[in-house]
């Protein structure tokens, strides 16, 4: 279950989206994430599963791959669907003991889990096809206005990469713990829930012990090759909009444009 998480990870490649601008990609992930708040019928949905899968194939990443993503998030995804159902008030169709199914239960639970399918699906799509050396510099690019207040830009994007670079550096970090207990005798399958997650508990202290660790070494690393942030840095590859990222801009505005616009026609 660990390996299926795809968040943070990079799959490299010399495709369109791979050559792509990372400023372009993360405009075009936020103009995504936001159109799929503004959706409010079933058909602009097609219209995004049609975008996703034209990604998918223009950036040559296997479609297992990218599903494979959905596999730890199952769990949630059914709760949230199974919560809306039974709390959303309207017309009962029908009733499970206490509780009363509704016509708007079935359709915002509908609706919820095509939104977080599609939240996890584009937004591993971002990482996936993009190095997080560009999309550090892609970041710290986007948000070099602030540094008119004085907020730390570079050491922000910093963050904020590592942080998404670490996600399946600390699950395989995790699952060589397990699987080292579990050679030890220790049991994560049998119980139900609850049982199965104290069983997890003992494995948080080495977990956190791996994690302060490499992040020492990962500071003095740094140290070590003179690293003093974003002041005077200078970079291998300078970032620069090419005609094809001003086109593919143009062309996602309108797109996501007209998915925004639905809500309102």
């Amino acid at each position: 279950m660990l390996r299926d998480i795809t968040i943070g990870q990079y799959f490299p490649g010399d495709t369109i989206v791979h050559r792509l601008d990372p400023r372009t990609k993360i405009l075009i992930a936020i103009m995504f994430i936001v159109s799929l708040f503004f959706i409010k019928s079933f058909y602009p949905y097609l219209f995004i599963l049609a975008f996703v899968v034209l990604t998918v194939r223009l950036s040559k990443v296997p479609f297992r791959y990218v599903l494979k993503g959905l596999k730890p998030l199952i769990l949630i995804i059914l709760i949230t669907f199974t919560i809306n159902i039974f709390m959303t008030k309207g017309e009962v169709l029908f009733s499970i003991g206490p509780l009363d199914v509704t016509k708007e239960g079935i359709r915002q639970a509908v609706f919820m889990a095509l939104r977080l399918i599609f939240l996890i699906t584009g937004t591993s799509l971002l990482t996936l096809t993009t190095s997080p050396i560009s999309l550090t510099d892609g970041i710290e690019k986007l948000m070099s206005p602030l540094r008119r207040f004085n907020v730390p830009v570079h050491e922000l994007a910093m963050m904020m990469t590592i942080a998404l670079r670490f996600i399946p550096t600390l699950l395989e970090e995790t699952d060589k713990i397990m699987k080292a207990q579990t050679a030890r005798g220790a049991d994560f399958e049998s119980g139900n829930i609850v049982k199965r997650a104290k069983n997890l508990v003992p494995l948080l202290v080495p977990l956190f012990i791996n994690a302060f660790r490499r992040a020492d070494e990962l500071a003095i690393a740094m140290e070590a090759r003179c690293y003093r942030g974003g002041h005077n840095r200078t970079r291998l590859n300078e970032l620069k909009f090419t005609r094809n990222d001003v086109l593919v801009l143009i062309i996602t505005t309108v797109f996501f444009g007209v998915i925004v616009s639905t809500r309102y026609i």
